[in-house]
């Protein structure tokens, strides 16, 4: 009983710890593409939102994005939710070698024909694939309420 008494009180930690999110974790999902700051993000201001990383993304303006163009836009906001963690400085640096090495992964997915160049088609498929996943009602809005569903989905059956 003891056990799960701290089983219990670790999971509980964790869910209260401000962890590093990764992109697509629903807080960071929502703090990057809020628009208007109202706590949710519509399927307009997630397209906006990626619409404007992919241009700003495409650093030198040929139409598509290059493992290197891709790295060197996530690094800003990567090094800035670093520099808000309470981690050692030790594990900051082993957390960002670990993301920058998930981000030529990602790269490498996104790039379905595997040509070294990530289409505005191929980043687009993958944008509407997330909103997808973090719009668990399906009311074309990712936002808290969909935080309950994927716990309430989350939950093992009794």
């Amino acid at each position: 009983m003891t056990r799960n008494i701290l089983i219990a009180a670790a999971f509980a930690g964790l869910l209260a710890t401000p962890a590093l999110a990764a992109p697509h974790a629903l807080n960071a999902f929502v703090a990057d593409y809020d628009a208007d700051k109202n706590g949710e993000v519509t399927q307009a201001e997630f397209e906006a939102g990626r619409a404007a990383r992919y241009k700003a993304t495409d650093a030198n303006g040929d139409g598509w994005v290059s493992d290197a163009e891709y790295l060197a836009e996530f690094e800003p906001r990567l090094d800035a939710r670093l520099a808000k963690s309470d981690k050692s400085a030790e594990d900051k640096l082993a957390d960002r070698q670990r993301e920058v090495r998930q981000t030529h992964v990602r790269f490498g997915v996104l790039d379905k024909d595997k040509d070294g160049k990530m289409s505005k088609a191929e980043y687009d498929a993958s944008g509407a694939r997330a909103f997808a996943e973090q719009d668990k009602d399906k009311n074309g809005k990712v936002s808290a309420a969909d935080a309950l569903i994927k716990q309430a989905q989350a939950k093992p059956a009794n």
